[in-house]
């Protein structure tokens, strides 16, 4: 058995034991998403309201900010290797929800993983002061709100591939969750900003535009399947999968300014 595979049966063994004690902060579904225009997200919206349930961030319709920073080597192997499209890839990112003004404030280290087409999600709330710590030196605090599990798993993570701070992604989004199926879940983010400097979440939040104009990111998330009303919204505007990836158009922007 080679390394690859041994790794990928450790991975499977360790989400089977990680069950018995991960609720909420493990999350595994098919993502799919979609590049709309503005008059596509006029045209949803109302179908949204009838369908769907409103997340509690973003109530009367307006959108709520998530920052993340993500994290890769110094060759950037982490997002070399996810845009090749590999069976198997995952990433590292910390997120918070908006600008921190505050070293107490929550934030979230996700560690996301992909394979055979499944996501696999699973994450770590503490502040930011301790995730700052344990990004540096690698010692897990020992409030209760932590998932050990998942820090474990996330610094053996880091100490194979030593990763850093490499990227600063923020968004606007609107989340919604279906009323009927709970497990289906959609979001639309506008105005993507990147950079590859000033990498902290207390900074405020500012970069370069991945989206055009009036575009957003769609991605519908589900456990099983998606419902039947939804994909009727998407024949009759002729919206079809896309294989975008915030990060992925970051590097491919940051590989562009490279070239120049």
């Amino acid at each position: 058995m080679n390394k690859f595979a041994i790794h990928i049966a450790k991975y499977l063994y360790n989400r089977i034991e990680e069950r018995k004690f991960l609720a909420i902060e493990i999350f595994n579904r098919v993502e799919l998403k979609y590049l709309l225009m503005q008059a596509d997200v006029d045209a949803l919206l109302p179908l949204l309201s009838e369908k769907m349930k409103s997340d509690a961030y973003n109530p009367g319709g307006k959108t709520y900010p998530i920052s993340n920073i993500y994290f890769d080597t110094d060759a950037n192997e982490l997002i070399i290797k996810s845009l090749e499209k590999p069976i198997y890839k995952e990433k590292l990112r910390l997120r918070s929800y908006g600008q921190v003004h505050d070293k107490g404030e929550r934030v979230f280290l996700e560690i996301k993983k992909k394979f055979d087409g499944l996501v696999y999600k699973r994450r770590s709330s503490f502040s930011l002061s301790e995730a700052e710590q344990f990004l540096k030196d690698g010692i897990i605090p020992q409030s209760e709100h932590v998932n050990r599990q998942v820090l474990l798993e996330i610094k053996d993570l880091m100490k194979r591939y030593e990763l850093k701070p490499k990227v600063f992604i923020s968004y606007e989004r609107l989340a919604f969750f279906g009323k009927d199926d709970s497990d289906f879940r959609l979001t639309l983010d506008r105005n993507i900003l990147c950079r590859r400097e000033d990498l902290f979440l207390d900074s405020p939040v500012y970069g370069k535009s991945l989206l055009k104009e009036g575009q957003w990111l769609m991605e519908a998330k589900a456990f099983k399947t998606f419902p039947l009303w939804f994909a009727h919204f998407l024949s009759q505007r002729k919206i079809y999968k896309s294989s975008f990836s915030k990060y992925g158009a970051e590097y491919a922007y940051y590989k562009g300014e490279q070239l120049v």
